[in-house]
């Protein structure tokens, strides 16, 4: 049995608001039994698989890791729905969150064409790997606000999460960089140079709708790290 199923067992267990000795009444063992299943001491038949596939709703898939969606599925691109149809939320207000979202959204957008143009597959690898790190941390953040949320949901430990997801990043970080300036006996650098050169009148005419925001972010990211003059 993988690493996995022990933390999702306990993790659905403690989602559907019983006790170990409820659980294991369910599925015809002893709480002890069942103990030694969700700490991944001893592992279990296929029997007992099935039964807390069936007991709570989920595929054996998912129990066993394969797949993240709990119906087994695997995610196509058509499963995902586009950023703009994803409801917006306003604080008292404030619409700070939206301008914020459309920023970042818009300027992936810009992000991924230019990664496109650049033929690298690797590129396209590290430059994705980064950001959804990056996301993965900001979700992990989000979650840690209420203690009653399960930190069985996540495979890295809390107290670890920063450490690891900021190696992570500052790996690819590199790789890319090695790839955007890397020499001619890297079969997998940035090949059209010359779709590369970008100023600002560039994305004006090929991002005439996204320009903006991602000069607005560039600005706003700038004013933070303290940079307020463009010289």
């Amino acid at each position: 049995m993988n690493a996995d199923f022990p933390r999702l067992i306990t993790l659905l267990r403690k989602e559907k608001g019983i006790s170990q000795k409820q659980a294991a009444a369910e599925f015809g063992i002893s709480q002890a039994l069942l103990s030694h299943y969700e700490k991944g001491i001893r592992e279990c038949g296929l029997d007992f698989l099935v039964k807390c596939a069936r007991f709570y709703g989920v595929s054996c898939d998912y129990l066993l890791g394969v797949s993240p969606e709990r119906n087994g599925r695997q995610l196509t691109v058509e499963d995902i729905p586009e950023p703009d149809s994803s409801k917006d939320v306003i604080f008292k207000g404030n619409i700070m969150p939206i301008l914020n979202k459309k920023l970042i959204s818009n300027s992936l957008s810009i992000v991924y064409d230019l990664v496109g143009k650049s033929e690298s597959k690797q590129m396209n690898t590290e430059i994705s790997n980064y950001l959804m790190m990056a996301v993965y941390r900001a979700f992990r953040i989000l979650y840690s606000a209420n203690p009653k949320n399960e930190n069985t949901m996540f495979s890295v430990p809390q107290e670890l999460v920063s450490g690891y997801c900021h190696a992570s990043m500052m790996v690819s970080e590199a790789r890319a960089q090695q790839l955007a300036q890397g020499s001619d006996k890297n079969p997998d650098r940035v090949r059209n140079i010359d779709e590369m050169k970008i100023t600002t009148e560039y994305l004006m005419q090929n991002y005439p709708k996204q320009s903006q925001a991602l000069l607005n972010l560039i600005q706003n990211s700038e004013n933070r790290l303290g940079f307020h003059d463009h010289d």
